[in-house]
């Protein structure tokens, strides 16, 4: 199956390399998308390296193509880890501001969605959040729904994403 990684700017983040090698071992091709914030938080190299494939940062590429439709058509499966409350609500109001988001109004409507959000417990709990996470359910979206844990903040509830195998599973 061909997956498209999106990585939004949630600490998250930093367990994307191995989303990629457990999404591979499992026999997908995987290119990846990463967010400016998220690039804050993993290397675009590292990602390259993993997925053996260049990584997509902007939707402005200097060789004219137009990588939102491009890689909307490529994919099987959009898989955004960490999806971030940020990313939530952009998906379920139609914003389109950066290559991810903009891509996601790009995709056809047989593509699979996948969301792993990951966000602080308070965050994650608050009625917008659920009420963004519900919208894009009940649009096909599916929740790889975040689980208790310690997190980057010191806090611990209910708010890490899932571990890369398990986000491998989730897709098939």
């Amino acid at each position: 199956m061909k997956v498209l990684l999106g990585i939004s700017g949630g600490i998250a983040a930093y367990k994307s390399p191995e989303v990629v090698r457990s999404l591979k071992k499992r026999g997908h091709e995987v290119r990846c998308i990463l967010t400016s914030s998220g690039a804050k938080l993993v290397s675009e190299h590292a990602l390259a390296a993993v997925s053996n494939q260049a990584v997509w940062t902007s939707m402005w590429p200097a060789d004219g193509h137009m990588p939102h439709i491009e890689l909307a058509r490529w994919c099987e499966t959009l898989l955004v880890a960490p999806t971030t409350a940020d990313c939530l609500a952009k998906f379920a109001l139609g914003l389109a501001d950066d290559l991810l988001t903009t891509l996601f109004l790009a995709l056809e409507p047989d593509r699979a969605v996948v969301l792993a959000p990951a966000m602080n417990p308070v965050m994650w709990q608050k009625p917008v959040v659920q009420a963004h996470a519900r919208t894009l359910q009940e649009r096909g979206a599916r929740l790889a729904l975040p689980v208790e844990g310690l997190l980057a903040c010191g806090e611990s509830g209910i708010g890490a994403m899932l571990d890369p195998d398990a986000l491998a599973a989730a897709i098939g």
